[in-house]
């Protein structure tokens, strides 16, 4: 089992920035991709960023060239930088952990193996 626990999220206005941590902890050893979703009312999950074990990443349209997904090098601790934040961006957001690889951001708004309890982010204009 592994247990995802998310941290820093809050409310910021439009145009700002926030960072979103997410601890990993048990049997992280089987993970081989890692990501985050998000999910907002009356919208569907969608998968926002991966990164593989190998360090590949892959964003989600909405938010490429605003958000940056990375771990530390112990792989037991996953960010993501959100910038130009827009009140679209308003959701919960989850951390995911899946033990197959992953390509597209598909992978962990579908079916993760493993999620956090999620953490809000509120951008107001």
């Amino acid at each position: 089992q592994v247990q995802l626990v998310e941290s820093g999220g809050g409310s910021v206005q439009a145009g700002g920035s926030m960072t979103l941590s997410c601890a990993a902890s048990g049997d992280i050893h089987g993970i081989y991709c890692m990501g985050w979703l998000r999910q907002s009312p009356g919208k569907e999950r969608e998968g926002v960023a991966i990164i593989d074990s190998d360090g590949f990443t892959s964003y989600a349209d909405s938010v490429k060239e605003r958000f940056t997904i990375w771990q530390n090098g112990a792989k037991n601790a996953l960010y993501l930088q959100m910038n130009s934040l827009k009140p679209e961006d308003t959701a919960i957001y989850y951390c995911a952990a899946l033990l197959q690889s992953c390509i597209t951001t598909d992978y962990v708004a579908l079916d993760p193996d493993f999620r956090g309890q999620g953490t809000q982010v509120t951008v107001s204009s």
